[in-house]
């Protein structure tokens, strides 16, 4: 039986293959969700999904997209709002 600090679900299970062919458990922390466009909530794509440890050691082009509101809207929403503040001015 696992120790009390691994019994719990919102840790992920991975079974690992050792070389004498038994199975073990590693556990590590899940995932944190797909980051969704602040105006029509679709998944962003070309964003990262990782724990913030990991981010933190990733460089900032892979991160998310270099474009203007990258990260934030999607390309399709991105367009629509340069279109209209362009439109304002």
């Amino acid at each position: 039986m696992p120790r009390p600090a691994l019994r719990t679900r919102s840790l992920r299970r991975i079974l690992k293959k050792i070389p004498g062919g038994a199975y073990i458990i590693h556990y590590s922390k899940r995932k944190p969700s797909v980051a969704k466009c602040a105006r029509c909530k679709k998944p962003l794509k070309g964003v990262a999904r990782e724990r913030p440890s990991k981010l933190r050691k990733i460089a900032a082009t892979i991160k998310k997209p270099s474009r203007p509101y990258g990260g934030n809207l999607c390309s399709k929403c991105a367009k629509e709002v340069l279109k209209e503040t362009k439109l304002k001015r």
